[in-house]
């Protein structure tokens, strides 16, 4: 995995999570950078350890399936990518909490990074360096994905909910074809 892929898979994890503060950012009457902070940090931490705890959880099996490991990249990117995509075309609105308060953001960050977790599992069986890439793998995921939540809230605010489904269906697309590619060099067919 080099560099771009990175940022992509990141990005696109992180479609989630903006889709939710888009939400957020039309349910918050008045907005400041706190609330934009909040909600970016909250979905950014989560964002960053859960594909650091799947790439842990995966490793220690990684050994076993080495065989089929690409196949199971594949199948659990274009599974997050295909729930991405389907939840793109649903049209209801369950998004209108303002609340900001740990119970409801706790249960917002783990709901929205259960797709990162599989990622990381999938890490486990690609080509990734974890002397190289670890840390700034998953730190790069955090940042970039409180960046976007919190830009989220801000253009939620503004514009509402216009491009929710948009960033879901693109943040699909990437993961299936991050997993098609994963797929295609374990296969042989592709370097």
């Amino acid at each position: 995995m080099n560099i771009t892929e990175v940022v992509l898979l990141a990005v696109s994890l992180s479609m989630d999570a903006f889709a939710v503060a888009l939400c957020k950012g039309l349910a918050l009457k008045k907005i400041n950078v706190k609330n934009c902070l909040t909600v970016g940090v909250w979905f950014g931490v989560f964002q960053a350890l859960m594909p650091l705890a799947g790439y842990l959880l995966g490793s220690t099996f990684a050994e076993k399936i080495t065989s089929v490991s690409h196949w199971i990249a594949f199948v659990l990117l274009a599974i997050i990518g295909g729930n991405m995509i389907k939840e793109s075309f649903d049209k209801d609105e369950e998004c209108l909490d303002d609340s900001l308060g740990f119970k409801t953001m706790i249960v917002m960050a783990i709901a929205t990074s259960i797709d990162a977790l599989a990622a990381g599992v999938s890490f486990a069986f690609t080509d990734f360096n974890p002397d190289r890439f670890v840390y700034m793998t998953f730190v790069l995921i955090g940042v970039i994905t409180m960046t976007l939540s919190a830009v989220g809230v801000k253009i939620g605010n503004i514009f509402g909910t216009k491009y929710k489904s948009k960033a879901e269906l693109t943040g699909g697309l990437i993961l299936i074809l991050l997993g098609l590619k994963i797929l295609l060099e374990g296969l042989g067919i592709i370097q």
